[in-house]
C-alpha cells in the first residue's frame, strides 16, 4: 500500500476550503434571513452587510479558483492561469531565482559563512575518504604520461630544454643543487666512490702499468738503464700512488679538504660568474643535443613511464601511497597555516564568482524546463496543495471585510439626512 506524501496537505486544504465555503453560505443565509425580518434599521444593516460579504466572498472565490482552473468549468478568459502559463511562469521563476537569489553579493556572503578550508582539511585528514581520491588521481597518471609521450610533446620538450638551461639561470639552478649536496656531505661520498674505483683500476691494471712505466724509463734512459732500474722505478711509482690513495681516509685528509674547498669555490663561481654559467650552459646544450644522449634519455623515460603506469593501477601501489601522503600533508598544512586557509577561501570565492554568470543562466533555463515539462494536473495539484490554504484565508478575509464594509456603508447611509426612513 502506497502512502500519499501529500495527505496532510490535502486534509488541511479541505478543512480551510470548507470553512471559507461555509462562511460564504452563512452570508447567503443571513441575506435571506434579513428579508424575513420586520423592516427596520437592524434588518437593513444585516441585509446590506450580508450581501456585501456574500459578494466579496464570491469574488475572492472566483479569483482563487481562476488561478488553478476554470470556475465552474466555464471558458472564461484569463482563468486557469497557472496551467495555461506554466512555461512562461517557469522561465520567469527561473530568471527571478537566478538573478535575485543567486546574486554575486549573496553568494559572497554565503561563502563567508562557510569554513571551506575546514571542510577540505577534514576530508584530507580522513584516510577512508582520501584513498578513493588518491586512486582516481593515480588513474589519471597513465593518460597524463601518454600526453607527454606524444610526438608533439617530445618535439616541444626538445625545443624548450635548451632554452630552460640557457643563460645565467642554468648556473644558478645547478649551483643550488650542488650546494645542497655539499651541505649534506654527499660530495664526499662521490669522492670516496672515485677513489675506490681508482684503487680497483690500479689493482686490476698493475702489470700493464708496470710494463708501461718500464717502457717509459727505457725510452728516456736507454735499454741498459731500463733493464737495470726500470722494474724498480715502476714498483716505487705504483707503491707511492697506492700509499697516497690509502691516506685519503673516510674521515679527513688534506686531499678531501682540498676537494671540499674546490667544490665550494666552483659552486660560488657558478652562482656569481656569468662566464662560468655561460660555459656550463654551452656544455649542457652540447650534451643534450647529442643523439646518443637524447636516445638514452628517452629510453630512461620509457622505462620510468612503464613502471609508473604499472604501479598506478595498483590500489595499494607506491603511487597511490605517495598521493595519499601528499593529500594528508596538505590537510595538516591547512590545519595550522592561516595563510594557506586564506588562499583556499580566496580560491573558492574566485572560482564560484567566475562560474556564477554561466551558473545563473543554466539555473534559469533548468528551472524553466523543469516547470514547463511538468504535467498540468500534477503542477496544478502540487501548487494548490502548498499555497491553497493561504488562498482560502483570502476568501475568508474577503467575505468578512465585505460584511463589515457593507454594514459600515449602510450605517453611514442611515445617518445621512433623508436616508433614515
Amino acid at each position: 500500500m502506497t502512502t500519499d506524501p501529500d495527505a496532510s496537505l490535502r486534509a488541511s486544504l479541505n478543512r480551510h476550503r470548507l470553512f471559507a465555503s461555509g462562511l460564504l453560505v452563512l452570508m447567503a443565509a443571513l441575506t435571506a434571513v434579513s428579508y424575513t425580518l420586520p423592516a427596520g434599521i437592524f434588518s437593513r444593516l444585516l441585509g446590506d452587510a450580508a450581501k456585501a460579504g456574500f459578494i466579496g466572498g464570491v469574488a475572492d472565490w472566483f479569483a482563487v479558483t481562476a488561478l488553478f482552473r476554470r470556475p465552474l468549468g466555464l471558458p472564461i478568459p484569463h482563468t486557469a492561469i497557472l496551467p495555461a502559463q506554466k512555461e512562461r511562469l517557469g522561465h520567469a521563476l527561473g530568471r527571478f531565482v537566478a538573478n535575485h537569489v543567486f546574486t554575486e553579493a549573496d553568494i559572497r556572503k554565503f561563502l563567508a559563512t562557510i569554513d571551506s578550508p575546514g571542510i577540505l582539511q577534514r576530508f584530507l585528514s580522513d584516510p577512508v575518504a582520501t584513498h578513493p581520491a588518491a586512486e582516481a588521481l593515480a588513474g589519471l597518471l597513465p593518460k597524463l604520461l601518454a600526453t607527454i609521450e606524444d610526438g608533439r610533446a617530445r618535439r616541444l620538450l626538445a625545443r624548450l630544454l635548451p632554452r630552460l638551461i640557457g643563460g645565467r639561470a642554468a648556473g644558478v639552478v645547478v649551483a643550488r643543487a650542488l650546494g645542497g649536496l655539499v651541505e649534506g656531505g654527499r660530495h664526499q661520498e662521490v669522492f670516496s666512490f672515485i677513489i675506490n674505483q681508482l684503487k680497483e683500476t690500479l689493482a686490476a691494471q698493475e702489470e700493464p702499468l708496470r710494463d708501461a712505466i718500464k717502457e717509459r724509463v727505457r725510452e728516456q734512459g736507454g735499454r741498459l738503464v731500463g733493464w737495470a732500474v726500470g722494474a724498480n722505478i715502476a714498483s716505487r711509482v705504483l707503491t707511492a700512488v697506492n700509499h697516497e690513495l690509502e691516506r685519503v681516509s673516510p674521515d679527513s685528509s688534506e686531499m678531501r679538504d682540498a676537494f671540499d674547498e674546490w667544490a665550494r669555490r666552483e659552486i660560488q663561481k657558478l652562482e656569481t660568474d656569468p662566464e662560468r654559467a655561460a660555459e656550463l650552459s654551452r656544455s649542457l646544450k652540447g650534451i643534450l643535443a647529442h643523439d646518443t644522449v637524447r636516445a638514452w634519455a628517452w629510453d630512461v623515460w620509457a622505462r620510468l613511464r612503464r613502471a609508473l603506469e604499472a604501479d598506478a593501477v595498483r590500489p595499494h601501489g607506491r603511487t597511490v601511497a605517495v598521493i595519499e601522503a601528499a593529500l594528508a600533508n596538505l590537510g595538516e598544512v591547512l590545519g595550522r597555516d592561516e595563510a594557506a586557509r586564506a588562499r583556499v577561501n580566496a580560491t573558492v570565492e574566485r572560482l564560484v564568482v567566475n562560474l556564477l554568470p554561466d551558473a545563473q543562466a543554466q539555473l534559469a533555463g533548468f528551472i524553466g524546463q523543469v516547470v514547463g515539462a511538468w504535467d498540468t494536473p500534477t503542477i496544478t495539484e502540487k501548487l494548490e496543495l502548498r499555497v491553497g490554504k493561504d488562498l482560502q484565508f483570502i476568501r475568508v478575509n474577503g467575505t468578512l471585510v465585505g460584511f463589515l464594509l457593507g454594514a459600515l456603508i449602510s450605517l453611514l447611509l442611515l445617518l445621512l439626512p433623508g436616508h433614515g426612513r
